[in-house]
């Protein structure tokens, strides 16, 4: 079996924002192989069960933030009996422009918090990242803006809880059907 994670953080107040561009990949996906997902307390995490490019997959949603979706994916990975390299993490990256991605497989955290919390968790990096791209003018703008001294809220900050546009949405449906290929070209 394999687990798909995609990082993100709960509630109505971050949907469709750029840090959670993980939970709105996972749910394109379950829609599109008509899959539900149910709230499991002992996970504290959204979760379905469906075939993803033939392989039996476990989509889970970590209800814990992104800083620390490692608890989650540590009791999904034990009590499924999943192997590291079956995990594929769907992660938000700053440093790819908005429309790519990139698969990658044991690389270090690239300063994303959700992931590190991961890598500790499981005590390795082996396993797969689906990393997409956010980077775009506004990034570059609110990079220029930081300042420092302003502590851990910063316009990055503030960029990456910032909601999507329409037009970033409609282009969000290529990006994961582009992805979704990716995955059956992945080691079974």
């Amino acid at each position: 079996m394999r687990l798909i994670v995609g990082i993100g953080n709960p509630g109505e107040k971050y949907e469709d924002t750029r840090h959670n561009v993980g939970f709105l990949v996972l749910d394109k996906i379950a829609k599109s192989e008509k899959c539900e997902f149910e709230f499991d307390k002992s996970f504290n995490s959204e979760i379905t069960r469906c075939k993803i490019a033939n392989k039996p997959s476990l989509l889970a949603k970590p209800h814990t933030f992104v800083n620390k979706s490692g608890d989650a994916v540590k009791k999904l990975k034990l009590k499924n009996k999943i192997k590291p390299e079956d995990i594929i993490v769907v992660q938000d990256d700053l440093d790819i422009d908005f429309g790519k991605f990139k698969m990658s497989f044991s690389r270090n955290s690239g300063g994303h918090k959700g992931v590190e919390s991961i890598i500790q968790a499981l005590k390795t990096n082996k396993f797969w990242r689906l990393r997409i791209g956010l980077a775009n003018t506004k990034l570059k703008k609110a990079r220029q803006e930081r300042k420092p001294g302003r502590g851990k809220i910063d316009s990055v900050g503030e960029f990456v809880l910032s909601k999507f546009t329409p037009a970033e949405k409609e282009k969000l449906k290529l990006i994961v059907k582009q992805a979704l290929q990716r995955f059956e070209g992945l080691p079974k």
